[in-house]
């Protein structure tokens, strides 16, 4: 999976830059009937400048979307306080150990939760890697990875978190 970013780290031989893999999470894709297929891995190791998030996903529409570490480790629908039943919410919110409750983005002040935007090439897979530099691989235990229909601004104005979509996509971290 890594192999594109492995031949140009061999290249400039900064091989050894590359961090181990600690563990690699299936996203599949979700709706309010539950889990469905999967769409590929991200491959989570810690760097000396924060958390590498290193996706390997395909069959997803082009463009660019929210992508975030949810609270719990369950990627099933519930029902929200309308009586509605969402895909993806037994996740709970964004992860939020500091109780911020601040949507910043991930070099920002608010909650850890917010990732680097994903983006989805023309062929419509996600490949390039991300750093969320105020997150661990540990931090990640007991929670689960989202991305959410449309992009994110990284802010709560003039929507909520991001003015992201629903959730179509997510993966249990594995420990």
């Amino acid at each position: 999976m890594r192999s594109s970013l492995l031949v140009s780290l061999a290249a400039c031989g900064c091989l050894a830059a590359l961090p181990a893999i600690a563990a690699s999470v299936t996203l599949h894709r979700i709706s309010p009937e539950g889990v469905g297929d999967a769409i590929g891995e991200v491959e989570l190791a810690d760097g000396d400048h924060g958390l590498l998030l290193t996706p390997s996903l395909e069959g997803l529409e082009p463009g660019v979307y929210g992508f975030h570490v949810h609270q719990n480790p369950s990627c099933e629908p519930a029902e929200n306080a309308e009586g509605n039943v969402v895909a993806g919410l037994a996740a709970g919110g964004h992860y939020d150990p500091d109780e911020s409750g601040e949507h910043a983005g991930p070099y920002g002040g608010g909650h850890l939760g917010d990732l680097p935007a994903l983006g989805v090439d023309a062929e419509g897979r996600a490949r390039v890697p991300l750093l969320a530099p105020r997150l661990s691989v540990e931090d990640l235990a007991g929670r689960s990875l989202m991305i959410h229909a449309g992009g994110d601004n990284y802010s709560d104005e003039p929507a909520p978190l991001g003015g992201g979509g629903a959730r179509m996509a997510c993966g249990v971290v594995p420990f």
